[in-house]
């Protein structure tokens, strides 16, 4: 039988993977949950790009939350890389872009679009029968 306490290291089924996270069965028939944070150590955009569903994957038991639910790691099994990637950030578009970005934003608010949302000009309320 599966020990399946706080520390265990067990081998289990992913049974299915969703966008927060990977169901994994014991062979005692019980579940318990991978979230997307445990999943590695760098930033997970897309969790089936780590695990997929019928493949055998080695978990640390964390713990039971207060519903008795298993909480699960992968990450815990893996060693630490010396500095964790983070994701990569947009930088700063061209200054021609930013130039083109604010004449179209002050245009379109001279010709009353101002972004949406709001009231609709008289142009907006004719309608063609």
């Amino acid at each position: 039988m599966v020990q399946l306490d706080p520390g265990a290291v067990v081998e289990g089924r992913v049974t299915r993977v969703t966008d927060f996270g990977a169901f994994i069965q014991f062979e005692n028939g019980e579940t318990g949950l991978v979230h997307i944070s445990q999943i590695a150590h760098s930033f997970v955009r897309n969790i089936h790009d780590h695990v997929r569903e019928g493949e055998n994957v080695e978990v640390k038991v964390l713990g039971r939350d207060e519903r008795g639910r298993l909480d699960l790691s992968i990450k815990e099994l893996l060693e630490e890389p010396e500095e964790i990637p983070r994701p990569r950030a947009i930088g700063r578009q061209s200054p021609q872009f930013e130039a083109k970005l604010r004449s179209f934003m002050r245009d379109a608010k001279e010709r009353g679009g101002g972004g949406g949302g709001g009231k609709k000009g008289p142009a907006a309320s004719k309608r063609k029968k």
